[in-house]
């Protein structure tokens, strides 16, 4: 069975908005820290250690126009990967191996961990993680703490219709003091 992992770029106040993106009052705020060696190779070993990418839309169509641009062992894994994208609009995925989840999220999610064995990764994708989070999918949150307010920006937690627990399973710090946590949802 699958397992949903959440990786995001997260402030100290709780914006994950736009860490590496333009369209922003702060853009690509995460660039202004050095995550260091380790940092980076922690990104590279979550990245090769997914079986599956799923995404919100707008996430996906960022990866989609960059990815297949790039080579080596990062762009072969993620250009040939599975990629599962959540719209209600996307109808014809131009980015090799995606298929569109556009029925229930409960459904077709619990479906795709049915499908997938291994970790499903999601990045990024704000309005999904916090759909998955509001109903209870997420099996392991893995964040990267940027030592930063912004104040102002999408935050990644919203409310949910009930609380849940979660347990640190590892923590570093990496780089310019750029925490990462990974978090397991207790049972």
């Amino acid at each position: 069975m699958g397992r949903i992992v959440v990786t995001e770029f997260i402030s100290l106040d709780g914006v994950v908005e736009a860490p590496g993106g333009e369209d922003f009052k702060y853009p690509n705020w995460s660039f202004e820290f050095d995550r260091g060696k380790e940092g980076e190779q922690f990104k590279v070993d979550e990245a090769l250690g997914a079986e599956a990418l799923l995404l919100g839309r707008r996430t996906y169509q960022g990866f989609a126009a960059a990815w297949p641009q790039y080579e080596g062992e990062l762009a072969d894994k993620y250009n040939g990967m599975p990629k599962y994208v959540v719209s209600s609009t996307l109808r014809h995925p131009e980015w090799n191996n995606t298929r569109v989840l556009s029925g229930d999220l409960e459904r077709e999610v619990n479906r795709l961990k049915d499908e997938v064995a291994g970790e499903i990764s999601v990045a990024g994708s704000i309005q999904l993680v916090q759909g998955l989070l509001a109903h209870d999918l997420v099996d392991e949150l893995h964040l990267m703490t940027f030592p930063v307010l912004l104040g102002t920006g999408r935050r990644l937690f919203g409310e949910t219709p009930d609380k849940s627990a979660w347990k640190l399973a590892e923590s570093i710090t990496v780089g310019d003091g750029v925490l990462i946590t990974i978090l397991q949802r207790a049972k």
